[in-house]
């Protein structure tokens, strides 16, 4: 039973055919009854591929075969979980929660980022640099005076897999379901669920800004192209990469792609644009392979007390600090 099929029924989300998928996608892109091209199914972007190229790669875009597996072996042990905890670590999850995809670099890129072809995110404007310096000094001074001053994420209200759907350390799973008019992507990652119309309509008004934007649809022969506005943006807000956090404003838009390449694979594409923040725009790329794991409930505040034990520790520490002279 498609995906579709099965919310229609009055059941959600419901597993999709392996044999099914692979039957479909014979003879050209499978298509759903009333004509659009069939995205349906769970999909992963679980990837050890990094976001931006290793400098010391200079334009080498992509591995051979022998490097890659030796890549995939490097970045394993480098994203351990388990091994014993640094100095300064207090130790968190272990490895069973991480997910870094079935054969890794899987294409062998070098990077994730596509254009600039050097493979890396382009150079802040000089105001939006000045921005990141003066939180940065900010952060130092009052780390966790309250909740607001601590990220999105540790809050449990926004992370980076939705605009765009950047692959996160876990919880990288997406079901797509179709019906005439609209796509809607559930994203596992806390829960989020992205609803696209594809009738052309206005977007909302720049005044109406959401956590995760405004989303408009259209197809472009095979492929479901998804452009997003009106990101609500603050100086906490989440953009999926550390140092962008909060940089984002009214400008940013972002365009994504989504083709159905084969049976068992979607390829992902997202633009972003803000020439508030960035020199030019950037664009990057992966797979989603076709899944059978179910996607799992994602309780962020359940027996979460990381955000108390945050606060509570730098309340410690300022009582232990010594008092400042007059």
């Amino acid at each position: 039973m498609r995906i579709g099929e099965s919310v229609r029924r009055g059941v959600f989300f419901a597993p999709v055919s392996s044999a099914a998928l692979r039957a479909a996608g014979k003879g050209g892109t499978p298509r759903l009854p009333w004509g659009d091209p069939d995205l349906e199914g769970t999909w992963t972007n679980a990837t050890l591929t990094l976001l931006q190229r290793p400098a010391e790669l200079g334009a080498k875009a992509f591995l051979t075969p022998e490097e890659a597996a030796a890549w995939e072996k490097q970045r394993i042990q480098q994203t351990d979980a388990d091994r014993p905890a640094r100095p300064g670590e207090v130790g968190a999850y272990n490895d069973a929660f991480f997910e870094r995809g079935k054969g890794g670099v899987k294409s062998r890129r070098t990077s994730l980022v596509i254009d600039p072809p050097d493979g890396r995110i382009p150079a802040l404007t000089a105001p939006a640099q000045q921005k990141v310096d003066a939180r940065q000094r900010r952060e130092a001074a009052s780390p966790a005076d309250s909740p607001e001053d601590r990220w999105l994420t540790e809050r449990c209200i926004l992370f980076g897999a939705t605009v765009p759907m950047l692959p996160e350390p876990y919880n990288n799973n997406y079901a797509i379901l179709q019906t005439p008019g609209y796509v809607v992507i559930r994203v596992e990652m806390n829960h989020d669920t992205r609803i696209v119309p594809l009738d052309r309509r206005p977007p909302l008004p720049g005044s109406m800004q959401q956590w995760t934007g405004d989303s408009r649809g259209h197809w472009e022969g095979r492929t479901l192209v998804v452009e997003t506005r009106n990101l609500k943006f603050n100086d906490k807000s989440r953009f999926g990469v550390g140092y962008l956090n909060g940089l984002s404003d009214e400008n940013l838009r972002v365009i994504e792609r989504f083709t159905r390449t084969d049976a068992d694979t979607i390829t992902y594409q997202a633009t972003i644009e803000d020439p508030t923040v960035f020199t030019k725009p950037w664009t990057v790329e992966l797979s989603m392979d076709r899944t059978d794991a179910a996607l799992y409930e994602v309780a962020c505040h359940e027996g979460n007390y990381g955000m108390a034990n945050i606060l509570s520790g730098h309340r410690a520490e300022e009582r232990a600090a010594p008092a400042a002279p007059h």
